[in-house]
């Protein structure tokens, strides 16, 4: 008698694999032959640069020739302050990018005066003042626990200091 082993089910896959092939999809459609434009943007075009644009999109000319392609326009969203130093960046980006992407895929930028995609980097607050501190955990002898005190303590600085 024959044994009768059951299919083995497939072994799961990484949510790395899964959501860069879905990003790598996304970032098709907007032109972009890879995700390292988009996703290493800050390393390519420079901290500075950065902060105040990100790419958007590549739109490559139509028709053109396979063996010589001309070179795309990269369009940047950038905040409305910066659209006039980040033009006259505009040689330095071109630059950066073909460097990074390793031949002269970029001919060209077009800006895009709007607010950033991406969220803003949150400073982390200044400690609470150590005198304030101190008051707080004065009040607070009723808790035996000194870690707790101490932690209730700079909770109560922090709140007051608001």
């Amino acid at each position: 008698m024959t044994e009768h082993r059951r299919p083995s089910k497939p072994a799961a896959k990484p949510l790395s694999a899964l959501v860069g092939r879905m990003l790598a999809d996304t970032f098709a459609r907007q032109g972009f032959a890879s995700t390292e434009l988009v996703t290493h943007w800050p390393e390519i075009a420079g901290e500075e640069i950065a902060a105040h644009c990100e790419p958007m999109r590549m739109q490559w000319p139509r028709g053109g020739n396979r063996e010589a392609p001309e070179p795309a326009t990269l369009v940047l969203r950038v905040e409305g302050p910066a659209a006039l130093e980040i033009q006259h960046l505009t040689g330095l980006i071109v630059e950066r990018v073909n460097r990074f992407l390793g031949w002269n895929a970029i001919g060209r930028l077009a800006l895009r005066q709007a607010p950033l995609a991406r969220p803003k980097k949150r400073l982390n607050p200044a400690p609470p003042d150590a005198a304030a501190v101190a008051r707080a955990a004065a009040e607070l002898h009723a808790v035996s626990d000194d870690d707790l005190r101490q932690a209730l303590a700079r909770l109560s600085a922090v709140i007051k200091r608001t």
